[in-house]
């Protein structure tokens, strides 16, 4: 689901922080990296936690700590998957790209070319003025209707309608003002994300995650990313949650059978995968280096919107956070949040360094209360980049 503007600025400053460093280091023994790990699990007290990272030479390495499941006492592997929520948006953001490249859409086009016909339409807020650009970089004005009131509850309820129609999730900012006209400021919205898929099944007549898989995920090889849109999710991990979470969900998000107590259905293309941190970082390597299609897409990749006033620096490009002012350079990447479940994915890209992990809990996270993630991020970027200079 959503990363939170106060999270991206909480990575600014946790890279302010960091020493300055000029090249990654693929030399880093594991067990420096599974002692920082074990660290973080001792101070924070997360359940459990799986990183990878993909060294500017090409070695791929991937950590585990803790447990999956808490109450069956079952560790934590590398090859536990977990719900990668909004670093899902990644991926939708190339396919876009990917079909533009093809001349099937572009960025410039009008959302009401595709859903014009839909008789809930003309309701969307700014419908006659959003494209499909405007979709990509969250600057639509859209409002994100997962974090509206009262809706949490009932996005529970509507996972459990079959079939699921994505489409109803658009209703909940159906006839609500606008945030801003679009194109002229930047406001996370998942409701976009969900508009783009609807455009984007329109558009090739065919299920987005079937597309998603023809064009990028099979052929990067990633065998451990699947669709989360089930309750059944095999290999998965625990998720635990905080007790009076807004979904009404228990702390425990699984039953003892492997069952969710939630269809992440929900979620479609605002993320809409289940992976691991292994899968994660090839695909960032892949695709924030340039090679994850055959196309020079990486300029339009991140050719991105300023996301505050406040944050210079930090702008959103086709599905993906972009940080350029840091000690390290320009960094890219996405965060995801779902209930049970956190996420990070950041490509260092002077270094050509890209770490991943995922934690199986959001207590401290949703309402950030703590900086485990942006701490996490910024002790990883410093054990793997010239760690000598620190």
């Amino acid at each position: 689901m959503t990363t939170s503007f106060r999270a991206i600025a909480a990575l600014s400053a946790a890279l302010l922080l960091m020493g300055q460093a000029t090249s990654a280091d693929p030399s880093v023994p594991d067990a420096d990296v599974q002692a920082l790990l074990e660290a973080f699990h001792e101070a924070y007290g997360f359940p459990g936690v799986t990183v990878a990272y993909v060294a500017s030479n090409g070695d791929v390495r991937s950590f585990a700590v803790g447990h999956s499941d808490i109450e069956a006492g079952i560790p934590m592997t590398p090859e536990t998957r977990m719900l990668a929520a909004s670093i899902g948006k990644t991926i939708w953001g190339a396919l876009v790209l990917s079909l533009e490249a093809d001349g099937l859409i572009s960025r410039s086009d009008l959302v009401s070319e595709y859903l014009g016909d839909e008789p809930w339409f003309d309701r969307v807020p700014n419908a006659d003025e959003i494209t499909v650009g405007h979709l990509l970089t969250h600057s639509s004005g859209l409002p994100d209707h997962v974090h509206m009131d009262g809706v949490a509850t009932d996005l529970i309820a509507m996972g459990r309608v079959d079939p699921f129609k994505p489409a109803e999730l658009v209703s909940f900012v159906l006839d609500e003002p606008p945030l801003f006209e679009a194109g002229t400021a930047w406001s996370y919205s998942d409701t976009g994300y969900i508009l783009l898929g609807l455009v984007l099944e329109a558009v090739t007549d065919t299920s987005v995650f079937e597309l998603a898989a023809e064009r990028l995920v099979v052929p990067m090889g990633l065998t451990t990313t699947v669709p989360s849109n089930t309750t059944t999710l095999e290999g998965i991990a625990v998720g635990y949650t905080v007790e009076d979470n807004p979904f009404g969900l228990t702390p425990r998000t699984m039953n003892e059978s492997g069952m969710l107590a939630w269809n992440p259905i929900i979620e479609w293309t605002g993320g809409g995968y289940a992976s691991t941190s292994t899968d994660l970082a090839l695909w960032g390597h892949a695709l924030f280096s340039g090679t994850a299609m055959d196309t020079g897409y990486l300029g339009a990749l991140l050719d991105g919107v300023a996301v505050h006033p406040d944050a210079p620096g930090v702008f959103y490009g086709a599905g993906v956070a972009i940080y350029q002012e840091t000690p390290h350079g320009p960094v890219y990447g996405h965060g995801g949040w779902i209930p049970g479940y956190v996420s990070s994915l950041r490509h260092y890209a002077d270094q050509n360094l890209t770490i991943a992990f995922q934690i199986n809990s959001d207590v401290g996270v949703v309402d950030d209360s703590t900086d485990l993630v942006p701490a996490l991020e910024a002790a990883l970027a410093n054990a793997l980049i010239n760690p000598s200079a620190h």
